[in-house]
This record gives C-alpha cells, structure tokens and sequence, in this order.
C-alpha cells in the first residue's frame, strides 16, 4: 500500500505545484485524474524519487520511500510522460541495458526477464526492430516493458495512452489490467475515458490540490438527479449557459448540447440526463468539488 501525507512542492518561480496532498493506494489500479498543469507529473516524479518534495511524506508498504530512495527504485516500475531512447539500438538489446541498469547482473537471468516482457508487451516479433523505428503505441508497450523487467511491487505510469490510436489504446489497457491484478498501479492521466476503463479508485486533481477523491461509482452516485442537458444553436445555448453552472459544452449531430448541474430544471429547455464520471469530473473541477 502507498501512503501520501500531506505533500508540497513549490518551485523557485513561486508556483505552487502540489498542496497538501495526501491518498491511500492500496494494490490495483489507482486513477490520478487531472487537467494538463494540475500537477500530476510532479507527483508521479516524487513517487519515482527524480524529485523532492518540499514537505510531507510517502511510505510504500510502510517504508519512507525518502530515507532510502536505492531501495525504493528496486521496486519501482516508471514510465513517464515522455522518455528517449538510443537510435538505432534494437528493442532486444535497449532492454537488455535497462536490466544491468535496474542491476540485473545475471545474464541467464536478465535474458529470460527481457524475452518475457517482450512476450507479455506484444512486442516480440519486433525485437530486432530499432525502437527508435517504433510507432507511438509499439514505443508505449516498451516503456512498459522497461517498467516491469525487475518485477516491481509499485508501477506509476504518466499519461501512458495520450496520442495513442483506438486499437494501441485498447491494448494498453488490457496490458494495464493485467498488471493491476497484481501490484499497485498508479494511472496518472487527464483522459476520463481511461480511468473509466480501467480503475476500481481514482483521485481528481486541480492546481495542486485533490478536489474529489473515490470510486467512480460514488463519484457518480453523487450526482444522481442534479445533471441536465439541453440542445440548440451556439446562441441559444449562451443563453441557457446563464441559468446555471455549466458541466460541459460540445457539438453533437451538427448542434451544440450543453450539461448542467443544478437541483432541478433551470428551464423547460433542459431535460434530465443520466450522470456519468465526465459529469463528476468537470464538476470537481470547474465547481470546487461540487460533487
């Protein structure tokens, strides 16, 4: 289990990049879920200890992951947002470096760990290609690869699918499920979709701060009754906007439909709509955990 309490970062320009952040983690797949800036991949920095935090702490299994951060990297598995690669090095080979730097000093050993993540991340077929050749979603499954060569007890992943096509993000996810059945997995992502896919408990983050926090279902159920929709032209729905805190706007069959939360109909335009975490999420968001 992962324990945060009551973590800050500050950076030297004044911004405030984490307040008194504080979550419980237990095994499985955890949603960090967040806007761009919110800071979310400086949380996940200070997980993977590339980062300290200004204040707080975090313990995994009961350890301060600070005190000793050698140790904790043992059992850490990382993919961050963005992440080079030698070129013209081969899948097979760039692993094998990742293995002697994660410590793997048994060649036996590190071979049969590179072949079976190879195996598991689909990437098999390909092991001789460059990865510098690899498409973004081959390029993901690598990074995955690379995070669990030493079998890790805690995977942190920062927006893993962003810029993925349908069927590399479909696989991804089920890849992300399959590790979630037996470590904790923390989905660091600003995409609502993944996180309703695939995370049984999720956190919602805003300028540094956790505004909402539990399973989706809760999330949700909170909203139960208080979510409206309407449709019509831009202008028409300017003016519906005005009537009560706006959820969401977006073109649907060539007209724009807006959801908002209230207590009851703002107008006879509005029909009630069936919640769901997208609703939870803007609603968090832009409504100061109105949810």
């Amino acid at each position: 289990m992962l324990e945060i309490r009551d973590l800050t970062l500050s950076y030297p320009n004044g911004v405030a990049a984490l307040r008194g952040v504080s979550l419980t983690i237990p095994r499985g797949l955890f949603g960090l879920l967040g806007p761009n800036g919110a800071g979310k991949s400086s949380l996940m920095r200070i997980l993977a200890t590339l980062q300290p935090a200004g204040s707080g702490m975090v313990t995994f299994d009961g350890a301060d992951i600070f005190a000793d951060p050698v140790a904790h990297r043992r059992r850490l598995g990382y993919l961050p947002q963005d992440f080079g690669v030698y070129p013209g090095m081969s899948a097979l080979a760039l692993l094998d470096h990742f293995a002697v730097l994660k410590g793997m000093g048994n060649a036996a050993a590190r071979r049969q760990a590179v072949e079976e993540q190879l195996v598991r991340t689909n990437l098999w077929d390909d092991r001789r290609r460059a990865v510098s050749s690899y498409s973004g979603g081959m390029r993901q499954r690598f990074g995955i690869a690379q995070a669990l060569l030493a079998r890790p007890s805690l995977v942190v992943v920062d927006e893993p699918t962003a810029g993925l096509d349908p069927e590399e993000r479909h696989r991804f996810h089920n890849l992300l499920a399959e590790i979630g059945e037996e470590v904790v997995v923390i989905l660091s992502t600003h995409i609502v979709e993944d996180v309703r896919q695939l995370c049984s408990r999720l956190a919602i983050i805003s300028r540094g701060e956790v505004v909402a926090e539990g399973t989706p279902g809760a999330l949700v159920a909170g909203l139960e009754g208080r979510v409206w929709s309407a449709t019509g032209s831009r202008r028409e729905i300017d003016l519906l906007a005005l009537l009560a805190p706006v959820l969401s706007m977006q073109w649907f069959a060539g007209k724009l439909a807006i959801r908002v939360l209230a207590d009851r109909a703002p107008s006879p335009r509005f029909s009630p709509a069936v919640p769901d975490l997208s609703d939870a999420y803007f609603a968090a968001l832009n409504l100061g955990g109105g949810v």
